[in-house]
């Protein structure tokens, strides 16, 4: 039986082939090769390209074709290089300092500085929301019966304090010590805080709630170097006149 050529029919075979053709140059075509989808969350894989599959670093210049002065920037300063810039050369402070790093090389001023003042708003906080459990990991036993007796006697007369510590303006060491086996550095700290004590009635007795006060304490840290144990505890406290 004889089929009836209809011109239809071949315009509708070359539009489909058309498309197929489109469809394989737009997308391609798979060969076996293509790499999986990215997945953020796995570990990347080695190539044979860069060891250790680190095909994303950059490596840094040879330092072997860099001058001799800027080797020497680049290097860690060593601790008696920052205590030289934290004290004076010369002085009693950086001696001790140096005594101090002599026999725990893992002090560092500016960190211990840093510590220094986060212990100091934890401390300072602590005591007037009345906390002795955070106030005995931080302080001597001997600082930590004196803060219990204020806050003791502080509550047997129903009184409260209001405390906002708006920060620190200035931290510096002016003193330190080599006692034995004990390290003990002093701190002089300018901070501003917002502090009122109310009686049982709510009146203000002392302070003011609204008023930004400026407070200077010489704080002394220790801690022990023979000691596994790496915190500094607060030793003794005084107010600057």
């Amino acid at each position: 039986m004889n089929e009836i050529f209809d011109p239809l029919n071949l315009v509708l075979m070359g539009l489909a082939v058309f498309i197929l053709f489109r469809l394989r140059s737009v997308l391609g075509k798979r060969t076996g090769n293509e790499r999986p989808p990215f997945d953020p969350y796995s570990k990347p894989e080695q190539t044979n390209d860069q060891p250790n599959g680190q095909d994303n670093v950059i490596p840094l210049p040879n330092q072997g074709d860099q001058p001799a002065d800027m080797m020497a920037e680049q290097q860690p300063q060593g601790g008696d290089v920052v205590i030289d810039k934290v004290a004076p050369e010369g002085s009693a402070l950086n001696s001790a300092l140096k005594q101090i790093l002599s026999v725990d090389r893992s002090f560092e001023p500016v960190e211990f500085l840093g510590g220094a003042r986060a212990a100091y708003e934890m401390i300072v906080m602590a005591f007037a929301d009345g906390d002795k459990k955070a106030l005995k990991n931080l302080l001597s036993p001997e600082v930590f019966d004196g803060f219990v007796s204020a806050i003791d006697d502080r509550e047997k007369r129903g009184e409260t304090i209001e405390s906002t510590f708006v920060g620190i303006d200035k931290a510096e060491i002016v003193e330190a010590a080599l006692k034995g086996s004990v390290a003990q550095v002093t701190v002089k700290i300018h901070s501003q805080l917002i502090s009122a004590t109310r009686d049982k009635a709510g009146e203000v007795v002392d302070g003011d709630p609204a008023k930004v006060t400026e407070v200077v304490d010489i704080w002394t840290f220790a801690r022990d170097t023979n000691s596994r144990d790496p915190n500094w505890k607060l030793v003794a406290t005084e107010s600057a006149e």
